[in-house]
């Protein structure tokens, strides 16, 4: 089994900053893909942000220019840097691990954290 922790959600004012942080453990072989997903109240989850073990990121156009993904691999630990945060930024995010938890596995798992909540004021 693998867990997810996140953390660094909170209130911030328009045009505030904030830093989520997921921190994976468990059996894990290897890290596929990491990303980000936020559901606002009331409507679908969406994609925010992704990054594969190959380099490449990929964006929601919403926060292109504002957010940066990032990752530590060393502590398993994928971030969110989100600056210059609208109201419309206002959900719940959750993090999201694709991995391969042995050399012997046939397929990848996906791991999804708790969620934090960001709440932009306006």
């Amino acid at each position: 089994q693998v867990q997810l922790v996140e953390s660094g959600g909170g209130l911030v004012q328009p045009g505030g900053s904030l830093r989520l942080s997921c921190a994976a453990s468990g059996s894990i072989f290897s890290i596929n893909a990491m990303g980000w997903y936020r559901q606002p109240p009331g409507k679908q989850r969406e994609l925010v942000a992704a990054s594969t073990s190959g380099g490449t990121t990929n964006y929601a156009d919403s926060v292109k220019g504002r957010f940066t993904i990032s990752s530590d691999n060393a502590k398993n630990t994928v971030y969110l840097q989100m600056n210059g945060l609208k109201p419309e930024d206002t959900a719940v995010y959750y993090c999201n691990f694709v991995v391969r938890r042995a050399h012997w596995s046939t397929s990848p798992a996906t791991y999804w954290g708790q969620g934090t909540q960001v709440t932009v004021s306006s």
